[in-house]
């Protein structure tokens, strides 16, 4: 009798934290916990000491149009020459199923719109049909953990056509202070031709 006891209380016990562990998994896939680690001033400045083959890289990601969903305005600078972005992109951040998808948007007359994240809301007046979806390079991201996601781009799905590319591919890693990003491109015959050959920057939030 009390070994029966005892399976029914451990059992119990088990269903117990099963359920609590479930009830505190979020049910949107992360999306909203993904949006808001996301979202400030990175730099991959301590790689480039550590590993001057890395540039010290700016990255801004500022929330934009919160009515119409969860964007992100992206600018990526030399750290030196951060007022003059060698990648301007829109990120839209969705659920689909049990996984998070960032959609990547390049922007017409993006210009015109670098370095007003200090005043976010100046991007209301950004109209949506100024940007193009870049088709087949959305990143893929699943929670792994609490504040803790990882994605990548679908195999050569996302056409690039610099540097003599083909293709180019993605991969990256989320965490609360942290975003390592390993962007690459690859000629038609597979051999990179662009991109850090070592692994992906390493950019720690500063702001």
């Amino acid at each position: 009798m009390k070994k029966i006891l005892s399976i029914i209380l451990t059992a119990g016990i088990l269903t117990l934290f099963g359920c609590k562990s479930l009830q505190t998994a979020p049910t949107d896939g992360g999306l909203q916990e993904l949006v808001n680690i996301m979202q400030g001033h990175y730099t991959s400045e301590q790689q480039s000491v550590r590993d001057t083959t890395y540039f010290n890289i700016s990255l801004r990601m500022t929330p934009i149009w919160k009515q119409k969903g969860n964007y992100l305005f992206v600018e990526q600078a030399m750290a030196t020459k951060q007022d003059k972005p060698y990648r301007v992109r829109i990120y839209k951040i969705s659920q689909q199923k049990n996984l998070v998808v960032s959609e990547i948007y390049t922007i017409k007359n993006e210009k015109n719109w670098i370095g007003r994240w200090a005043t976010p809301q100046a991007y209301d007046t950004l109209p949506m049909t100024d940007i193009d979806l870049k088709k087949g390079c959305e990143v893929i991201l699943d929670r792994v953990e609490k504040n803790k996601f990882i994605g990548k781009t679908g195999i050569q799905t996302c056409p690039s056509e610099l540097r003599g590319a083909s293709f180019a591919s993605s991969i990256v890693t989320v965490t609360a202070n942290r975003l390592d990003s390993w962007d690459q491109g690859f000629d038609k015959a597979g051999k990179q031709v662009w991109g850090a050959e070592k692994g992906g920057y390493e950019f720690i939030r500063v702001k």
